[in-house]
């Protein structure tokens, strides 16, 4: 089972009452992965964390696990084994800019 903690307005799109969702992706666990599971859970969110028809990431969505950056590395590398087991949270931020 892998925990995932959605930015704010996304979990408000889906409904979801808790800063957690708790998911069990396709083997092997993967950015990808998780985000196929959400989009198939939570059909509303689909094209608001990556394209639809590309499925790259929105720029200014970031996937940060373990004190990493994910958001540039491939979709479909593998979770750190932490993430994978549960023990930390796959974390989907939303980045700000302006100045």
């Amino acid at each position: 089972m892998i925990r995932v903690v959605l930015p704010s307005p996304l979990r408000s799109l889906a409904g979801l009452p808790s800063t957690e969702l708790v998911i069990q992706p396709a083997a092997p666990a993967s950015v990808a992965s998780v985000l196929d599971e959400i989009e198939s859970r939570y059909p509303m969110l689909r094209g608001t964390i990556r394209d639809h028809g590309t499925h790259k990431r929105r720029a200014f969505i970031r996937y940060f696990a373990c004190s990493r950056d994910l958001s540039h590395d491939p979709p479909d590398a593998p979770l750190p084994d932490s993430v994978a087991s549960g023990a930390e949270p796959l974390l989907i931020v939303g980045a700000t800019a302006g100045g």
